[in-house]
């Protein structure tokens, strides 16, 4: 009887676990998420109607920080003296301004997907200035591009370095980068040295080159011609990527939205350059695209292609979504990780270079504290999340011409640094409250369905 008494408990407690294995959440299951409309749309009409429901049901997309642009623009437009705001002038210095806060925004971006922040890409930024700066040096006179890009390295050591730590020691990243922020404070103080800059004195082919990527402009005629050719190729590889996946039956957006965001593309192109072909110069004539603009556009291009091209980027995105689900669907979370940290400090050096292209050289007095306090806000205004898993390349770009908008309109009006401050502290706080809201939205919508 000892037996049969065993052997009914062992059913009971087997049925008991099947129970509590039945109503376990799935934790290597995606979040369930509203359909993407390219999944069933077969026309333009079909993916906006689609679309729209998206946006009901609490993805709003772009749409709230290019919002937030539009009205920062316009109210500025209107108040500020002679309406200098939406000048041909202002716009391409505008740009110019918000270049070092859009690419920082991007480098913070990757460290965010994860569901992470790092605190130090501010100095980091600053070190990878100074080394290009250094290596330029008469002493040294390396050739620019050598020394920009051992500038990069040193970043990117430092991003690995970090990462390691996080990652393999399990240390929480805010500690690690907030101790980051101090120590790579002092090294840059150290490499400086007692005399407090480094400047770009270097060979003129040196100099000149260094400094142009801020203060030389590409001829007017080559500007039109390079917009033409960047369409074009970016035009028939959309065009040929869909059609090719319309054909083999995968998913593919509809051949009118196709044609619509190259038409886009085409047009943004178009402004671009033709405000920039409109000569700014007072005295002299100074007209052209800047070659900051390529450079920021490139990197935009190049990590937009990593996150939403590649499998690496799926795998950012998975870790950030539910890291536990990753790891049990075979993802190395510890490398994703680390990669990611390294990114963010590869691209807070791309920053870094154009930052002391700007300042015609490095100084202790560069604010990293500031720097990645906008980088974070620039980063979450535009669109990236706090909470992981949701962000994109374009969203730095966005967010950081919120806050260049924002630190050119205060300066025109005259107000102090503690006025842009507020200002720019309001903007990211509702940035803040709209991607909470969004999340609940979407949730509650989910839940009703």
């Amino acid at each position: 009887m000892a037996w049969i008494e065993d052997e009914a408990g062992r059913k009971n407690a087997s049925s008991e676990i099947a129970a509590e294995a039945e109503t376990a959440p799935d934790l290597t299951a995606a979040d369930v998420e509203v359909i993407p409309p390219e999944i069933f749309a077969q026309s333009l009409g079909e993916y906006l109607k689609a679309w729209s429901v998206r946006i009901r049901s609490g993805d709003a997309g772009v749409l709230p920080v290019a919002g937030a642009l539009l009205a920062v623009s316009v109210v500025f437009f209107i108040i500020s003296p002679g309406h200098l705001f939406l000048t041909p002038r202002n716009l391409v210095f505008l740009f110019i301004q918000s270049s070092v806060f859009i690419v920082l925004a991007m480098a913070e971006g990757f460290v965010l997907l994860l569901g992470e922040i790092d605190l130090s890409t501010g100095y980091v930024a600053a070190i990878g200035g100074i080394v290009a700066a250094l290596f330029v040096q008469p002493k040294m006179d390396l050739p620019w591009p050598l020394a920009i890009a051992l500038g990069l390295l040193a970043c990117a050591g430092i991003g690995a370095l970090q990462g390691v730590i996080i990652t393999r020691l399990r240390l929480p990243a805010f500690i690690v980068t907030l101790a980051g922020y101090l120590a790579w404070f002092g090294v840059m103080i150290i490499i400086i040295g007692k005399d407090g800059v480094v400047g770009i004195t270097a060979s003129r082919y040196n100099q000149e080159a260094l400094f142009g990527i801020v203060g030389n402009n590409i001829d007017p005629l080559i500007g039109w011609i390079g917009l033409v050719a960047i369409v074009g190729l970016l035009g028939l590889t959309m065009w040929r990527r869909d059609a090719g996946r319309r054909r083999r039956g995968l998913v593919a957006p509809p051949a009118g939205l196709t044609l619509a965001k190259i038409g886009f593309v085409a047009a943004a192109g178009v402004v671009v350059v033709a405000i920039c072909n409109v000569n700014r110069g007072k005295f002299l004539p100074v007209e052209g695209v800047p070659w900051v603009v390529p450079l920021v556009l490139g990197v935009l291009a190049l990590w937009t292609l990593l996150l939403e091209r590649t499998q690496f980027g799926r795998h950012m995105y998975a870790v950030g979504g539910n890291a536990e689900a990753a790891r049990r669907a075979g993802i190395n979370v510890p490398r994703v990780r680390t990669i990611g940290f390294i990114l963010c400090s590869l691209t807070a050096g791309v920053a870094g270079v154009i930052y002391a292209s700007q300042l015609g050289g490095m100084t202790t007095n560069v604010n990293g504290g500031q720097l990645v306090l906008y980088a974070v806000a620039a980063a979450v205004i535009g669109g990236t999340s706090l909470f992981g898993g949701r962000g994109r390349a374009v969203h730095g770009l966005l967010g950081g011409l919120v806050i260049g908008a924002i630190y050119n309109g205060m300066y025109l009006m005259g107000y102090p640094i503690e006025v842009q401050l507020v200002a720019t502290g309001l903007v990211l706080l509702a940035a803040v409250t709209v991607d909470s809201l969004s999340r609940g939205a979407g949730s509650g919508s989910l839940a009703r369905a």
